[in-house]
């Protein structure tokens, strides 16, 4: 998919006229239907209510009042009748009401609900599970005379045009089974590797005659580093690398006795340690060979890595050393650097994730919304173990649902703006 244009300008323009399709997608309907069936949006007219708080519905001299209860109980129909304005016994209504929810698995998309009597009103008996968003059908009988309604209740519900959708890089997975990685967070510095390190000095002691390699100086093994004059033999040999790498000390200068110091050293940075601060209560969980990935503040792009060691003497602030030996032929870890590491402890499989990056906030829930043709509507998650990139599902949303993975700030943008509210 092709990103929108980067130039701050174009990109402006760009959202603009998106924003003016998304609200010509979404312009509402006022197509009138039967006189026994109400079919219109929450949003579009002022629903009247009855004395519990709930959606009064007319036919006649006949009036139902259906409300959503979830006062000490999971959420649930009730309803109450009554015939010219007195109350009805619940027992001599014959209630049904079905739910048809936005949903691409046929099993999943319609609710029916039927009623007892329960006091002094009638009582569905299934939860209404959230989101509270489908189209509600109502079956009402009393003294063999039936009356009927249907009426939108939608919320956290948009529609977007695919092209538009392609526009607003709106990106979409399928849930399913992740394995997530079990991970703690340590923090480490890049170190020399002194097993790649050498400081030669002169097989004979004598005089320094000439130098031929600085500090900073890159060198090949078997280069001369410097001609030494021997104090017995007087005759003049060459002190060669013996390993290549990086002069990073010197120690000599013409006309000096050699001594027996060491007169140069040499790093080979092709391969470095990253020593990791480990402290007392991870220690029982990080053992050598676990997988690291790692960054630098210069380097945003993770690296990987394993544990070689873990050292067996705590320092003066109780951390422990657990040490990697990392390739670095491209010289992009330098010795003093400090990293972020995140180090693998255990894997879990579990049978329902979604991608984080996904997840959004609506009401009082952490939400995905789940795509099914041009419609995004909101899925309520009950969430459990997470990872850097996932998160697992323990409830509201099923398996093999399409949902938006990417840029989902767009659809609650949209949502927020139709002004869809929660209706009981």
């Amino acid at each position: 998919m092709k990103p929108l244009s980067r130039h701050p300008g174009s990109r402006l323009l760009a959202i603009t006229f998106l924003s003016i399709l998304l609200t010509a997608c979404n312009e509402p309907n006022h197509e009138q239907h039967g006189s026994e069936i109400d079919t219109h949006s929450a949003k579009e007219v002022e629903v009247p209510k009855g004395s519990h708080g709930g959606r009064l519905l007319s036919s006649g001299d006949f009036t139902l009042e259906l409300a959503i209860f979830e006062t000490g109980v999971p959420p649930e129909f009730r309803a109450w009748a009554s015939l010219k304005g007195q109350p009805l016994p619940p027992a001599s209504i014959n209630l049904r009401v079905t739910l048809t929810r936005l949903s691409s698995n046929e099993d999943d998309k319609v609710d029916e609900i039927n009623f007892k009597p329960l006091g002094d009103a009638l009582r569905g008996d299934g939860v209404i599970y959230e989101p509270h968003s489908f189209i509600v059908s109502i079956n009402a009988t009393h003294n063999n005379t039936r009356h009927s309604w249907q009426y939108e209740n939608f919320e956290g519900r948009t529609k977007i045009e695919p092209a538009v959708a392609k526009a607003l890089e709106i990106e979409t997975a399928i849930a399913g089974p992740v394995v997530l990685q079990e991970t703690i967070d340590v923090f480490g510095q890049v170190v020399a590797n002194t097993e790649r390190m050498s400081q030669p000095g002169a097989r004979f002691a004598g005089v320094i005659k000439s130098i031929n390699a600085s500090i900073g100086d890159r060198v090949r093994k078997g280069q001369t580093l410097a001609t030494v004059e021997s104090n017995e033999s007087l005759k003049v040999y060459a002190i060669k690398a013996p390993i290549s790498g990086v002069i990073t000390r010197r120690n000599a200068n013409p006309g000096e006795q050699t001594d027996d110091k060491a007169l140069f050293t040499i790093m080979d940075t092709s391969s470095v340690w990253v020593d990791l601060s480990i402290f007392p209560g991870n220690i029982n969980h990080i053992k050598a060979g676990a997988a690291v990935s790692f960054t630098l503040a210069s380097e945003p792009q993770p690296l990987e890595g394993k544990i070689a060691f873990i050292d067996v003497i705590a320092k003066a602030n109780q951390s422990v050393t657990a040490r990697m030996v990392v390739d670095n032929k491209d010289g992009k870890l330098i010795p003093g650097s400090t990293v972020k590491a995140k180090v693998k402890v255990g894997e879990h499989t579990v049978p329902l994730a979604v991608k984080r990056s996904g997840l959004q906030a609506f009401r009082d829930f952490t939400v995905v919304y789940a795509q099914v043709g041009d419609e995004y509507e909101v899925r309520m998650l009950e969430l459990g173990r997470q990872d850097s990139e996932w998160i697992e599902v323990l409830g509201g949303l099923k398996a093999g649902t399409q949902y938006v993975s990417e840029n989902s700030y767009v659809i609650k943008a949209d949502i927020e703006k139709s002004g869809a509210s929660h209706d009981h």
